[in-house]
């Protein structure tokens, strides 16, 4: 009996198997889609010279060639006649889409934003993301990394939704919550009363102690971080009025990098205090964003540690504006804010003179959405040539974030992301401020619409 039983199974697959092996055969193929970008001037990798007259061929989303001229492939041998789409940008200049390191997609920071945190749902809110995200990549930043939001589960479900296709906006690196000490930059209940929030965990990302610090970053990436936040020193647009130092002890910083790096997640620090800044390096972070009071121990710990410094010029011009304005900023805010922005210049050119390696970024967010790109023109100012600030928003940044096989150049067998501009960058870095055309994934982005 279970001889015939065995015999009969096993005849059945071999039915089923070959009649799927007949459909497969059968089955005709899908058709390949081509984009074809006919480049007047073309920057594929920044720091190497421009090239006029290029195509870039895009086929299913990745680049499949870079040739001379304006021909395109031969598709006389494809099984099925493919798809071929034409972007005319003959008489304007291209380069590899723009990478920002540093934003905040669940937010836009006014003087009502306190209130909207409390009365606004989780719905909502993930609506209003998905608007700044197209502004960040109508702005032509095609990917960028989101650190740290209230709430987690909006951006790591708005992250999958555009990876999904679902909605349009950027490649995003999501860190989920940023991680906090009871109280610190980080901790969103800061500065309203007691009783109106429930008490505030390690998975909320608050977190004290190595233990709880080393369960903050294991719930993170069970929720699907792609990268770990650490608020190492006090913030200015937070509530608290607890300076801008280190607030996480040398321990809890470290148990939080190598819990992170265990677990294959780079890390990412908030620091504005030298202390803080130094004490992060040390611990092994990856990045230290920010880096306002740095000094030539964080210069050496910098270059021997190989840390990437994301400075967000963006974030501290704004912010002196903003404390300018009455009602605009709690007071104490307001105080921190005028701290801070005087030594932003300062600061960048001492790193970017001692040759740190420097990441864009612009804490978009703290500034409106869409206005990413003002932030090379503060880096010109700052000392960096225009080809040295497009350098840190592509190269530079495909590399802090372990992209540099996927992104950052228009190279074949990487993503078809790219932008175009009417000028040229290289000579007049403010041309980035009005990109005229996005290409993500072989996708023609609709024309940016003005912000």
């Amino acid at each position: 009996m279970f001889k015939k039983q065995t015999l009969v199974i096993t005849a059945f697959v071999a039915c089923l198997t070959a009649g799927q092996s007949f459909a497969a055969d059968d089955a005709p193929s899908k058709p390949n889609h081509y984009t074809l970008v006919r480049c007047g001037t073309l920057l594929a990798v920044p720091g190497q010279p421009a090239k006029a007259q290029q195509t870039v061929v895009i086929k299913n989303g990745i680049i499949d060639s870079v040739r001379d001229g304006f021909d395109g492939p031969d598709v006389s041998k494809e099984p099925v006649t493919p798809v071929i789409e034409e972007v005319d940008l003959r008489e304007k200049f291209v380069l590899p889409g723009l990478i920002d390191c540093h934003v905040h997609l669940t937010m836009e920071f006014d003087a009502a934003l306190r209130m909207r945190d409390l009365v606004e749902s989780d719905g909502m809110l993930a609506l209003r993301a998905t608007t700044y995200a197209r502004k960040n990549l109508d702005a032509g930043f095609t990917t960028v990394r989101d650190l740290g939001s209230g709430r987690a589960q909006v951006i790591l479900d708005l992250r999958d939704a555009i990876k999904a296709g679902w909605v349009i906006g950027p490649r995003v690196v999501a860190a989920g919550h940023a991680i906090s000490i009871t109280g610190g930059h980080g901790d969103g209940t800061t500065g309203f009363r007691e009783g109106l929030f429930l008490p505030q965990t390690p998975e909320d990302g608050i977190a004290d102690g190595p233990d709880q610090c080393r369960k903050a970053v294991r719930n993170q990436i069970k929720l699907g971080a792609d990268v770990i936040k650490v608020t190492a020193t006090g913030g200015v647009l937070s509530a608290a009025k607890a300076g801008l130092a280190q607030q996480y002890f040398d321990d809890e910083l470290a148990a939080i990098v190598t819990t992170a790096h265990s677990l294959q997640r780079k890390v990412a620090a908030h620091a504005h205090g030298v202390d803080g800044i130094n004490a992060a390096i040390k611990a092994g972070v990856d990045s230290v964003e920010h880096g306002t009071y740095l000094d030539d121990d964080s210069i050496a710990l910098f270059k021997g540690r190989n840390c990437y410094h994301v400075p967000t010029l963006l974030a501290s011009a704004t912010v002196a504006a903003n404390a300018e304005v009455p009602g605009f900023y709690l007071p104490q805010v307001a105080e921190k804010a005028r701290l801070v922005a005087p030594k932003s210049i300062e600061m960048f050119r001492k790193s970017h003179e001692a040759g740190v390696k420097i990441a864009f970024g612009t804490d978009t967010g703290v500034s409106p959405h869409g206005q990413n790109a003002r932030e090379f023109a503060l880096m010109v100012k700052g000392g960096m040539t225009p080809i040295e600030a497009i350098r840190s928003a592509t190269i530079v940044a495909s590399e802090l974030l372990g992209l540099e096989k996927e992104i950052g150049t228009i190279e074949p067998g990487k993503a078809g992301d790219l932008v175009a501009v009417k000028g040229d960058p290289t000579k007049d870095v403010t041309e980035l401020e009005h990109v005229t055309c996005v290409v993500k994934g072989g996708n023609r982005v609709s024309s940016p619409v003005p912000h």
